[in-house]
Parts: structure tokens; sequence; C-alpha cells
């Protein structure tokens, strides 16, 4: 299946957000093959032209389409052929119809189209509410959308315009970001700032970068330094970072004179830049690197496991939590501690991968398989290749082939005559 990939590349982009997706797999012993439902809707082909149908073999829509994308939630892209992009619904209607260069998801109700490539917007019903005219633009979020125009020859100007099309702020900016929160990041004079929905700029433009807010803070600075900003507008700490991770588990990782640390909410250095690496937390857990050598820290800064581990191998991600369990490395070898440095599954494996979906694929002796939470063999080491599970599934290589399996261990695509791979505990 030929799928969509949107690349905002404009100044006034807004990444696209979409709602998780449920994938379903199901066996088709008819075809011998396993068919895919995302949200409930397979796609279909002919082997050029594509198409939808429910598990219940009803087709909402026929082969006809040259590229379509997933549904998400309600609605899909579909192309008929190049520069002939629209919107299906779940019963397979044209609810945009295949005649513009690209269409967008709604957001807020209304639906980016682009046409002789300017951009404007339909409403719900497909009806034209604003006239294509922006030569890059965003979907709406907080009932404003970021557009730019052309000024004349040599300039352009962005602003913000409502869900009627009318500009709300004067177009003196060169560059926007969506609001979110309530505050926008706009550029002017090559310098950033931010403004609430009043227009108001409530951050002066006069910082060189300026970090995207999340859960109320962000980043402000050049290239010297950044500041945690929170909605004061006030800097919570000196201009003196050079990284920031992000908040994870009401820890921000920063970079101060070349090591890593960690902020709280209100600015404090809770962990010292003291590091020469660091992940980010998950649980209450990261990976801290000290002169080369590897180890685990809470968000107090504590050592759950000494750094005194190894990071050589190339496979997994190690020293990060997933089912509760971390990878660690300990002379060539990998195994698995618990969120209090325990070594629960000990150094076996000469290679492997973080737990997904209670089991990790891992490699002994040369072969791979699967190991449950408990370290015991779930599925025999019997294949060239295995990856961790996602959704259910995993690919793996038997005898230089490459098959797919489900959770169970039983074989579900390219299976040339194998039933299932099982441990002998079964």
């Amino acid at each position: 299946m030929k799928h969509l990939t949107t690349i905002f590349m404009a100044l006034c982009i807004c990444a696209l957000t979409l709602t998780a997706q449920q994938i379903e797999y199901v066996d088709d012993e008819e075809c011998g093959c396993e068919l895919v439902y995302v949200d409930g809707i397979q796609t279909t082909t002919d082997g050029e032209l594509y198409g939808f149908r429910l598990a219940d073999g009803t087709v909402i829509a026929p082969n006809i389409y040259r590229f379509v994308d997933n549904f998400h939630g309600d609605y899909c892209k579909v192309y008929r052929d190049y520069g002939q992009c629209g919107l299906i619904d779940r019963g397979g209607n044209e609810v945009v119809p295949c005649i513009y260069e690209d269409v967008s998801y709604p957001a807020e109700g209304r639906i980016k189209i682009q046409k002789n490539k300017l951009y404007g917007y339909l409403d719900m019903q497909a009806n034209m509410v604003i006239e294509p005219q922006y030569i890059s633009a965003g979907d709406f979020t907080e009932a404003t959308a970021p557009v730019m125009f052309v000024v004349d020859s040599f300039f352009t100007s962005c602003t913000f315009i409502d869900t009627l099309g009318r500009q709300l702020f004067p177009a003196v900016y060169e560059s926007l970001r969506p609001f979110n929160e309530g505050y926008a990041l706009v550029m002017r004079y090559g310098r950033w700032g931010m403004i609430d929905h009043t227009g108001r700029e409530v951050l002066p433009t006069r910082y060189e970068q300026i970090t995207d807010n999340q859960d109320g803070l962000f980043f402000a600075g050049d290239q010297d330094g950044w500041a945690l900003f929170d909605y004061s507008f006030k800097p919570l700490t000196p201009f003196v970072y050079t990284w920031t991770s992000g908040l994870h588990d009401g820890r921000i990782g920063v970079m101060r004179d070349g090591h890593y640390g960690f902020l709280d909410r209100e600015g404090n250095e809770v962990i010292d830049c003291s590091y020469d690496e660091t992940g980010i937390f998950r649980l209450g857990r990261t990976m801290a690197v000290r002169d080369g050598h590897y180890g685990i820290i809470d968000t107090t800064g504590d050592i759950i496991l000494p750094l005194e581990y190894d990071n050589q191998t190339t496979h997994g991600r190690k020293y990060m939590y997933y089912d509760s369990l971390a990878l660690v490395e300990r002379d060539g070898r990998l195994g698995y501690v618990d969120l209090d440095g325990n070594l629960v599954i000990p150094f076996y494996f000469e290679k492997a991968f973080q737990f997904s979906q209670g089991l990790a694929s891992t490699c002994f002796q040369g072969r791979w398989g699967y190991i449950d939470t408990h370290g015991d063999i779930y599925i025999p080491h019997v294949f060239d290749i295995a990856s961790p599970f996602e959704w259910g599934r995993a690919e793996v290589v038997y005898n230089g082939n490459v098959s797919k399996i489900d959770i169970t261990g039983k074989c579900v695509k390219n299976c040339k005559g194998i039933i299932a791979w099982r441990s002998p505990k079964q």
C-alpha cells in the first residue's frame, strides 16, 4: 500500500496531530494470509488501485484510488491521481471531492485545502469558507490558524486568521507557530517572542530561540544559553543551558557546561549537571553515564544501578524501563534489572531488545527467540533474527525466510508449512 507522507516545511505550518489508531490483525485461511484492520477498516487493492472494506466483507470504497492513507477517526485522505486529493468518510462517501492538490484532516470544523499552490479552507460540508490565497497555512487550533501571504515580489508576512478568514492581528511577523495553551510563538526581525489571543506580546521578540511550551514551561535564549520560563514570563533560571529533553516524570533534562542534569518544574537543578550523558525518565528512572560507565538514577538523583556497566552492543534500548525491566550490559552480555536495580534476568544474552508486550527478543548462542519477564523461554531460540513485538505481531527470519508471528508464537504470515513455534514449557 502506498501511504501518504505529509511534510510541513513552510514557516507557518502546524504539525498534524491525530488520534491513536486501533490496529487489529485477522488470519484469513482462505487466502492463507493476514489481514490488517485500522480502526475497523481494511485497505484493499487490485495491484494498482486501492479501496476499503469492513471486516464483514462490505465494500465501502471500490479500488479506484491511486494512493490512500489509513483512516484517522472518521476520515481518510485519498488520491484519484496526482494532484487529485480528497477525503472519504467511513461510508466511502467523498466528503471532499478529489479536486485538490492536497487536503488536511478536519481541525475545529475546518478542512485545509491546496489549489493552484495556494491554501484555503472548507467547512465540514466541503463548502469553500476561505478562498485559497495563502502560500502557507496551518490547521486551526484554539480557533485560529497561522497563515502566510505575499506582500510583494520580495516580502512575505504572517498573521493569524479566525474560522471565517478574518485577520486577527497586523501581519507584522516573519514566522508563526500555532497557538498552544493560550499562547503562540512569533518571529519579528529575526527574533522570537510570544503573544496571547489578544495579540499582546507577553514575551518580547528578543530571543534567538524559544522551545515549544510543554505543560506551561519553555526555554528561551540565544546561542550562549537558554533559561527556563513559565507563564509568568520571567526566567526561572539563569541563561546557562544549551540543550533540553523536555518534561518527563516531573524532570527536565538539561545541559550546562557540556554536562547533563535535571531541573524540576520550578527551575531548581535537582540533579546536578555532572553526567556525560543521560536519558529521559520512564517510571521514575533514567540512564546516567559518567566516565564511560552506565547506570540508572531516580528522580531525586539517587543511584538505583551503580555506574559501572557497559554499553557496547548495538541492539536494544538499554538502561531504560519497559514492562518495569531495563536492559543492561556487562562484559559483552545482556541481562535485565528491576526498578530497584536488582538483576532479575542474568547476563545470558549476546544481543537483546527491550521488553514489549511482556516479551523480549534475545539472542543466545547465535540464535534468536523470546523470553518473558521472569526470564523463562517463551518462544525457543531458533530464529536467524527476531524483532520486538508491536501491535501483537513480530517479524522473524527462519532458515532465511521472513515470517510473522503473533504473541502466542503462532506463525501468521509466510509460514511455508510451519504452524507455530512454541516453548517446550508451554
